[in-house]
């Protein structure tokens, strides 16, 4: 995922978190209803906090991705390595396999949230030949339709224990007027998990596409990044100079 948002998606991903229509939708979307002004809580939540405060610098937070494919499977970790405090600066510098990747600043959310979104509006633009506009429309007009942030058991998910975790799940392809071209698709649902006593605040991102049946227990498709940990003081005399390090 060596491509970054760029200045499209930033404004998508600018228009996601202002609830706004900063992205003119692709010749084949539908028209989309004119979206409240009101930044809706879940919006709030995801994109338009301060996750990164109180993290120190030289502070790199580490997440495991699993895709289980189609189009490839692929295990990383992705690493969002603080340099200015609590990222005021957004200047924290993220890398996968690929190495160094650019993410757009401009909002004081999580990096890591912003990369995930890049890789699955990329994806969807790959897999189906839509248009990633569209794509990003459909995401964006999911979250300003304003979903519940409902309380989640983090040790039910795989994610350790953590207090005051919570859940905003969205399916942004349901009742979507172009369902037949993207049919497979429809029922794709995006999970997002966050917790206060976890610095950067993301505990998980998963997509899953069910299988036949609206079967999501066994999905023809799963992609996730979940928060493994952190590393710090990587900057500090004897702990490997200020770059992102290996993976422990």
């Amino acid at each position: 995922m060596k491509q970054a948002f760029g200045g499209t998606l930033r404004a998508s991903v600018f228009a996601i978190a202002c609830s706004m229509s900063c992205v003119t939708v692709a010749a084949d979307a539908p028209p989309a209803s004119t979206p409240s002004a009101d930044i809706k809580p879940a919006e709030q939540l995801l994109f338009m906090q301060p996750h990164m405060s109180g993290v120190e610098p030289q502070t790199e937070l580490d997440y495991a991705v699993d895709y289980s494919g189609p189009p490839s499977k692929v295990n990383d970790t992705l690493r969002v390595l603080v340099v200015s405090p609590g990222n005021s600066k957004n200047d924290a510098k993220v890398t996968d396999r690929t190495g160094s990747v650019n993410v757009p600043g401009g909002l004081p959310c999580n990096p890591a949230i912003i990369y995930f979104l890049e890789h699955d509006i990329t994806e969807m633009e790959q897999l189906t030949g839509g248009q990633r506009r569209y794509f990003q429309q459909r995401v964006r007009m999911a979250l300003a339709a304003g979903p519940a942030i409902t309380p989640v058991s983090s040790e039910s998910l795989g994610l350790g224990k953590h207090a005051k975790a919570q859940q905003i799940v969205i399916q942004p392809y349901l009742n979507d007027p172009n369902a037949e071209r993207f049919s497979k698709y429809l029922g794709k649902r995006y999970t997002f998990v966050m917790a206060d006593d976890v610095p950067g605040r993301l505990l998980m991102i998963r997509t899953e596409v069910p299988g036949e049946g609206n079967d999501f227990a066994h999905p023809v498709q799963k992609e996730t990044i979940a928060y493994q940990g952190a590393l710090r003081n990587l900057g500090a005399p004897g702990k490997g100079g200020s770059g992102p390090r290996a993976s422990r």
